[in-house]
């Protein structure tokens, strides 16, 4: 049986109802008792189903349709179909998910996102000849700085004392092995979790990460993430259960950490440190960022290193020490605002 097969069910009318997992049971019964909505997103099923078989993750799949499904419900209302959309058209559904949906930008930046992508395909099997999102543009908002904690607040909490239980100093082992390694190499939480014993070379410091689209990048292991990993190596291979190749793993079950795990143990040991500040995984990812940025201005380096496909995601970064740079030109510029230790004019 095909993947088409698996995902796509056949009518009377010869239409097809996707139950693929970004169709939820109550809109496919929607779906199911409406049959020019359900010719609509015919070639949205079958798209998507191409993208499946391309390991595209279930969350992008199931926005990618919950974008177009509603480009398909406007398009039935006119009584058009997807060939018949131009960029007026389009331009009025947009309007309508701004103004009358209340939809954030962000959220329909994300919509139309799919919404190009689907006509590329579409122009592509020779279903359409025209992409209504050329050249359409929505203005963007600016984007907001990532929040970053200093150098000293992440000493205090990487390098707190181990706890007095023997129970909580195994777990912080595991923990500072985690948070060593989000900040060493500025991983996201969901590749930390996603790392399997092999994936980690003590021996060369490198760690082999898979990140968004499936795209693997290696990136550098620092000393002290190594060190910390070599103590909670100890335990986990004490700790794992039916031989599961996960790097990190919980202590009482034996098998894979989740990310919510990670976010509440990061909460747990800021509060031990006294850590006011809000501390989450992702924030350790900025810390990485920003502080490399800082050391060496080397963007490209820093773009491999966080996986980022688009250069300009990774230059938000060099906004974020800009107090820094003010210091700098305060001491180094000779029209600054800087006081210079002139002799007294005679």
């Amino acid at each position: 049986m095909g993947a088409s097969d698996m995902v796509m069910s056949t009518h009377q009318d010869g239409q097809t109802t996707q139950t693929a997992p970004w169709l939820s049971a109550e809109l496919a019964a929607n779906i199911e008792s409406d049959a020019a909505l359900r010719a609509l997103l015919a070639p949205v099923h079958r798209w998507l189903n191409t993208l499946s078989v391309r390991n595209h993750s279930p969350h992008t799949l199931t926005a990618y349709f919950a974008g177009l499904n509603q480009l398909a419900l406007f398009l039935r209302g006119k009584r058009l179909t997807w060939t018949r959309c131009d960029k007026r058209q389009l331009a009025q559904h947009i309007s309508q998910r701004l103004d009358e949906d209340k939809l954030a930008l962000a959220s329909v930046q994300q919509e139309l996102s799919a919404i190009r992508h689907f006509y590329g395909w579409l122009i592509e099997e020779d279903l359409a000849r025209i992409n209504p999102t050329t050249g359409y543009q929505l203005k963007r908002s600016p984007r907001p700085l990532p929040s970053i904690a200093d150098v000293d607040l992440l000493t205090q909490l990487l390098d707190q004392q181990i706890p007095d239980t023997p129970e909580q100093a195994r777990l912080w082992l595991r923990d500072k092995a985690m948070f060593e390694l989000l900040y060493s190499s500025g991983l996201r939480v969901g590749e930390l979790v996603a790392l399997d014993m092999a994936d980690v070379d003590l021996s060369d410091l490198r760690v082999r990460v898979t990140g968004k689209g499936n795209k693997t990048r290696l990136v550098p292991l620092g000393a002290k993430a190594a060190e910390a990993m070599t103590r909670y190596l100890q335990h986990r291979n004490l700790w794992v259960e039916q031989m599961d190749s996960a790097l990190f793993i919980s202590e009482k079950l034996g098998t894979r950490l989740s990310t919510r795990a990670v976010q509440q143990r990061l909460k747990v040991a800021a509060t031990r440190a006294g850590i006011a500040q809000n501390m989450y995984p992702h924030l350790l990812r900025h810390c990485f960022a920003s502080h490399m940025l800082s050391g060496s201005g080397d963007l490209r380096a820093v773009q491999e290193m966080l996986g980022h496909s688009d250069i300009s995601t990774t230059q938000i970064y060099t906004h974020v020490d800009f107090a820094k740079l003010t210091q700098v030109y305060d001491r180094a510029h000779p029209r600054a605002t800087h006081t210079q230790n002139d002799e007294n004019p005679t």
